[in-house]
């Protein structure tokens, strides 16, 4: 056997892998084809491709195009909300650190690089699947604002500030999250991560200044 021929043999996928393995590989590939070609120029064929496996075998994991993507969306919200549910669970971090935490994993470069935020926009962007995202993925967006309002709740207590309102500054950096997400996709060269987590931080800061700091 020459050493080029052992070399290819190292450099082959393995025949069998674990489930998870071929799955997670699968949901990739789309985020990939998503990111490349939206939603509905992604089909199960062109995710094989990109995966380097056999439609067969995309085809055993998810029984059509439909569960693949609600899969893909399902990691991905799961992805982000792990990312800040460990500060979150941090008994020694007081109220002002956890919100910082969320407000930092919503622009983590695992979460937020441009490939996954082509995903998570052609979502909002096809009418036909709005509504997936909502079944599936809306509940964490629901369950961050309700966190952050609550954090905001203790900090007015802890600061006896007088005029914010927990809710509504929630809804405001929800809004924040999804204008900063849309322009670093669409303006990659001015809109970083670390700018949009200065930025609400400057916002905070103006709420409760006894808290954050810019």
């Amino acid at each position: 056997m020459t050493a080029t021929t052992r070399k290819s043999d190292k450099e082959k996928k393995p025949r069998t892998a674990p489930a998870e393995v071929r799955r997670a590989q699968l949901i990739d590939a789309t985020i990939t084809c998503i990111s490349k070609y939206g939603i509905s120029g992604t089909t199960l064929t062109g995710v094989t491709k990109e995966a380097g496996l056999s439609l067969g075998l995309v085809n055993f994991h998810f029984k059509s195009k439909d569960a693949l993507l609600t899969e893909t969306l399902n990691t991905l919200a799961a992805e982000h909300r792990d990312l800040w549910m460990k500060a979150i669970e941090r008994d020694d971090l007081g109220a002002a650190d956890k919100l910082t935490a969320i407000v930092e994993a919503q622009f983590h470069p695992r979460i937020c690089s441009r490939k996954k935020l082509a995903v998570w926009f052609a979502f909002f962007g096809e009418a036909g699947h709005r509504k997936s995202y909502r079944e599936h993925s809306s509940r964490f967006d629901i369950e961050r604002q309700e966190i952050c309002a609550g954090l905001c709740r203790q900090i007015i207590v802890e600061g006896a500030y007088t005029g914010p309102d927990p809710e509504g500054i929630s809804m405001t950096m929800e809004a924040m999250f999804d204008g900063f997400w849309l322009n670093m996709l669409m303006y990659p060269a001015t809109f970083t991560g670390k700018a949009a987590v200065a930025q609400v931080r400057t916002y905070l800061a103006t709420l409760f200044p006894g808290h954050f700091n810019v």
